[in-house]
């Protein structure tokens, strides 16, 4: 079998931008994405606002227009779609990597749809495909989700958010904004710090008038199918439910890390190993590129702070292919 100079696991926009700067260098390389171009982007809510203004989200230097300064999610789809469709860029889509091996000097990377071997791999699969889970009794429910698309579906339901970022707080306000009675429940003493600085302010305004409910120091101690039973400061508190968002986070796949021997930190930032300048990990021709960088540190790299990584990358990959 004929192998590649690199193989791109995640086509997301930092694995876009490693695709094009490997086919500006001359390289051969292929982009695997399990879904749809940027398959963590598309399955990002209906009405998801960047934080990030449009250019801090170009790639390539090329241009990113959009109706408002921060784009929108349906924007940054299409921004994407027409970067690999107009750069023809190789992408298999829709092929889910079940392998990936170090054999001697190649990379095997086995799929559900073929097996490929490279002299370097990137992993660029961001940390969206799993969550953190609460750990309580009736998570497992099928009125809970970890995942929130469009607020028309709870409108005229009980719905209860879990979380204090800005993909709770987000879901908070559109679904009360659609007809949802909602109750935030909150671990901590206050909405997060983290939150868009032009959407904090709405929804501690939305608590504090009522028409949001919020405990805080709350934790759930089981789910129902008719409640979501707490422990907060004033004891067990129950309320009553129809639909739970469970929003607390995601996680990077760090046993597919683990498999492939990349050294992560004993504490629980889960921290991985890798050069800073030239991303490559403690595995020699493996490379990581953008938010998977951080491990559990998942508000530490974005689009526009990661975009450097795929110049940095495929440098080294043309600089060792050139001295081999």
């Amino acid at each position: 079998m004929s192998h590649l100079d690199a193989i791109i696991i995640g086509g997301g926009p930092i694995g876009i931008a490693c695709g094009l700067e490997a086919k500006k260098k001359g390289l051969s390389y292929l982009i695997i994405e399990k879904g749809p171009i940027v398959n963590s982007l598309f399955n990002y809510p209906a009405n998801m606002q960047f934080f990030s203004s449009s250019e801090k989200l170009e790639i390539n230097a090329i241009p990113f227009i959009s109706k408002e300064p921060k784009p929108k999610r349906n924007e940054a789809l299409e921004y994407y779609r027409r970067i690999v469709t107009s750069n023809q860029l190789n992408i298999h889509l829709f092929e889910e990597v079940a392998l990936a091996k170090k054999e001697q000097e190649l990379f095997r990377v086995q799929t559900n749809k073929a097996t490929y071997k490279a002299k370097h791999i990137i992993i660029a699969t961001g940390f969206y495909d799993i969550p953190n889970k609460i750990g309580c009794k009736g998570e497992d429910l099928p009125k809970v989700s970890h995942y929130y698309k469009d607020p028309h579906f709870y409108a005229n339901q009980k719905l209860a958010v879990i979380g204090a970022s800005n993909s709770a707080i987000d879901a908070a306000l559109e679904c009360y904004r659609k007809g949802a009675a909602v109750t935030l429940i909150i671990r901590g003493a206050e909405v997060g710090q983290r939150v868009k600085y032009w959407v904090r302010p709405d929804i501690i305004n939305r608590i504090k008038e009522g028409s949001i409910k919020a405990f805080y120091h709350a934790t759930v101690k089981e789910i129902t199918p008719t409640a979501v039973i707490m422990d907060t400061p004033e004891g067990e508190t129950s309320i009553e439910n129809d639909f739970v968002l469970a929003l607390t986070g995601y996680m990077p796949n760090f046993e597919f890390l683990e498999k492939l021997d990349v050294r992560l930190s004993k504490d629980k930032k889960r921290l991985p190993t890798y050069h800073p300048e030239t991303m490559e990990t403690n595995v020699k021709g493996l490379y990581l590129a953008g938010v998977i960088c951080g491990g559990m540190e998942t508000h530490k790299w974005f689009i526009e702070n990661s975009r450097v990584h795929a110049p940095m990358i495929i440098g080294d990959i043309v600089k060792k292919l050139t001295t081999a």
